[in-house]
């Protein structure tokens, strides 16, 4: 049986000596490093491109939702698993929204643990019953507002329109200000005004958006 490359993403030194152990009983599970902080999982992550990145949220220097959005840029094909405590839902739905493809709580029993991460591998979206629910029903908030994208669209002036559409292509803001002979700052500017016009909490949900609208 083919073991499954993974890396652990957890400050905390109890759970790391905990995942150890449990990755030395199981046979299925090939544990290639153990990073303390955010900024050393991107790092080990290039290094090994591991097929699971099990990721803790709350890290030094690095949180684990920008080290998940800075893997999935890299390496798309490392699968990221959230493992975090349960109650800390906008941090997972940022999480998911940066490529993450699962939600694993940190008290899960062992053999949930491990078939998630064999979900992971497999590509499968996995999220624990706990927060489903509340995962989905953001998802659906997004979309509905999708469904209004028309009448908010149109309160963007042209330069607003050209610059969301580069973000829905999934362009970050240096990209778009070299595209557009700008500044950072003032990308930054647009965008904060493109947010607020489109009545949206982040970047994602303002792609959304232009997908529907058929901007790209």
């Amino acid at each position: 049986m083919e073991r499954i490359r993974t890396l652990l993403a957890e400050d905390d030194p109890r759970l790391q000596r905990a995942f150890e152990e449990l990755a030395h009983d199981e046979p299925s599970l090939d544990l290639v490093g153990v990073a303390g902080d955010g900024e050393h999982a991107v790092q080990l992550a290039l290094q090994f491109e591991p097929q699971v990145v099990l990721m803790d949220i709350q890290m030094p220097r690095l949180n684990g939702i920008e080290a998940t959005r800075r893997i999935k840029r890299a390496v798309p094909h490392v699968q990221v698993v959230i493992w975090t405590v349960f109650g800390d839902d906008q941090h997972v739905f940022e999480a998911i929204k940066a490529g993450a493809v699962g939600y694993l709580l940190k008290d899960s029993p062992a053999d949930e643990l491990v078939e998630g991460i064999h979900a992971a591998a497999r590509g499968e979206s996995l999220l624990h019953p706990a927060v489903a629910t509340r995962v989905i029903q953001e998802f659906q908030r997004i979309r509905a507002a999708a469904e209004d994208a028309p009448d908010l669209i149109c309160e963007l002036t042209a330069r607003e329109t050209e610059i969301l559409r580069l973000m829905a292509e999934g362009k970050r803001n240096r990209e778009i200000a070299d595209t557009l002979f700008l500044s950072e700052k003032t990308v930054k500017n647009y965008i904060s005004s493109i947010l607020f016009k489109l009545q949206v909490n982040s970047r994602t949900e303002a792609a959304l958006l232009a997908v529907k609208r058929g901007l790209i």
